[in-house]
This record gives structure tokens, C-alpha cells and sequence, in this order.
């Protein structure tokens, strides 16, 4: 039974899709079958994870609008059990769309339901806004990660997005949970960067993953070249945090 993980917080440039990529990638690493949907018009996620999105004719706005089956939007990644559905540009207008179709907040939730069980994970990175496209993926997702930077306006907006959770919870998916917060971007010579780990830590208790991600020009650098950091530079410290975020995801669901 496979389980749908949104990565979602309406700020941008938290590490969301950076997060989406690596954590993919490390869980695939581990033999786990995983799927990112790419929720987000940018598309940064595909082109991170090497897909030129400008070849493509069925994407996840095809599935969406157009009622495509996922399976030919689906492609296979150069890591073994990784696998993507691809975004377009074409997304953002999807919202409007999506506004006059019968039962619009759960569009995504009936295209995913056939396909949920042939993996072990399917991560979706959301797009940094909570509008209908969001509102589809966390009705469609067992639970949420939330990635939190570790900087001065870091908890600004979080209330936003755990009052929407809680609308979600009450009215579309009622299982809905945090899988975690996640402190991203972090920089050990930052006062700051302690101070916020204490704060979120204080504020969300057990809900935070132990793993931190902190600042590392590889985890930069390796979506311009495609890839997810643990092909770009398997020893980079960014990949060594992920692969400690994959196994600490693994262990929260009951894998050894």
C-alpha cells in the first residue's frame, strides 16, 4: 500500500522541490519504488530531475484537465524504482479550470487512487501557494512534510498553511497528518539559524525531523546539471542529509 507525501509551504524558496528531488532519490536509493508528481507550474522538480518538460505531451495537466491515464505521463529516472510525473507551464491555468469541474478539491486524489498502490511513496511538490492545485494535492496525501528555513522570517506564513491543513482535515481528508517540519537552509555559523532550530523545535515538538538540511553548494548546484545530489556528489554533505531524512522517513512508516 503505497503512501502519498505532499511537500508543501505557501513561501517560497523553503527547499521545497530540493527536498522533493533528494528525498525521492535517497528513498529510491534504499529500494523503495517512489514517485514525485510535480504539482508546481514551475516544473522545477522534472527539470531538476533532468526532464525537459518542452517534449512533452502528457503531463500532469493532461491527467488532471484532460482526464489522461497518470500511467502515460509517468516516466522512468536513471535511478533504479525512481520515476516522475512531470509538470508544464500549462498548470497555471489549470486553477481556473479545475474551478468548474464537478468536486474540483479532489481531482488529483481520483487520478492518484489508481496508481497509489504500484509504489512504495509518491512525494508531490506542491506549487508555493495555496490554491486549488495545492488544495488537490493535500487532499490527495496521506500526510504533509513541511520544510521550514532556517531564517529570520521562517514561522511567518506557517500559521497560514497549518490553518488550511486543519480546513483540509475537517472538510476533504479527514487522515490528512504531518509527516514533519523540516529545518532547511540551515548555517551553522548563524546565531540565527540556533535560535530558529530552538524556536520550531519548541513550537512543534516531536513533529520536527531530527535530520536538518543545511547550506551546501552541491545540493545547489546538481538540479542545473539534472540531477538529485546523491548522483551529482554522493559525499556531499546536502546528500548525506538526505539520505538521513529517507531513513528516518522509512523508520516513522515502519521499514526496517
Amino acid at each position: 500500500m503505497g503512501k502519498i507525501i505532499a511537500l508543501a509551504n505557501q513561501k517560497g524558496g523553503v527547499g521545497k522541490t530540493t527536498t522533493t528531488i533528494n528525498l525521492a532519490a535517497s528513498l529510491a536509493i534504499f529500494e523503495k519504488k517512489v514517485l514525485v508528481v510535480d504539482a508546481d507550474p514551475q516544473a522545477n522538480s522534472s527539470s531538476g530531475l533532468g526532464v525537459d518538460v518542452k517534449t512533452l505531451d502528457c503531463t500532469v495537466y493532461e491527467c488532471l484537465i484532460n482526464g489522461r491515464n497518470p500511467n502515460e505521463a509517468i516516466i522512468k529516472l536513471s535511478i533504479d524504482g525512481l520515476f516522475i510525473m512531470p509538470s508544464h507551464i500549462d498548470l497555471v491555468g489549470a486553477e481556473l479550470e479545475l474551478m468548474n469541474m464537478e468536486a474540483r478539491e479532489t481531482v488529483m486524489k481520483k487520478m492518484l487512487s489508481g496508481i497509489k498502490d504500484d509504489y512504495d511513496f509518491i512525494l508531490i511538490d506542491c506549487s508555493p501557494s495555496l490554491g486549488l492545485i495545492t488544495v488537490n494535492s493535500l487532499t490527495a496525501a496521506d500526510s504533509v512534510i513541511i520544510p521550514v528555513q532556517c531564517e529570520y522570517f521562517a514561522l511567518e506564513g506557517i500559521s497560514k498553511l497549518l490553518n488550511t491543513i486543519k480546513i483540509i482535515k475537517t472538510k476533504l481528508n479527514p487522515s490528512l497528518d504531518i509527516e514533519g517540519f523540516l529545518l532547511t537552509m540551515y548555517d551553522s555559523r548563524l546565531r540565527l539559524s540556533n535560535q530558529i532550530i530552538e524556536e520550531v523545535r519548541k513550537h512543534f515538538q516531536e513533529l520536527v525531523f531530527d535530520t536538518i538540511i543545511a547550506r551546501n553548494v552541491k545540493l545547489s548546484e546538481a538540479p542545473s546539471h539534472g540531477l538529485p545530489a546523491i548522483l551529482y556528489d554522493a559525499e556531499s554533505r546536502g546528500a548525506i542529509n538526505y539520505l538521513a531524512l529517507a531513513q528516518e522517513v522509512l523508520k516513522k512508516n515502519g521499514y526496517k
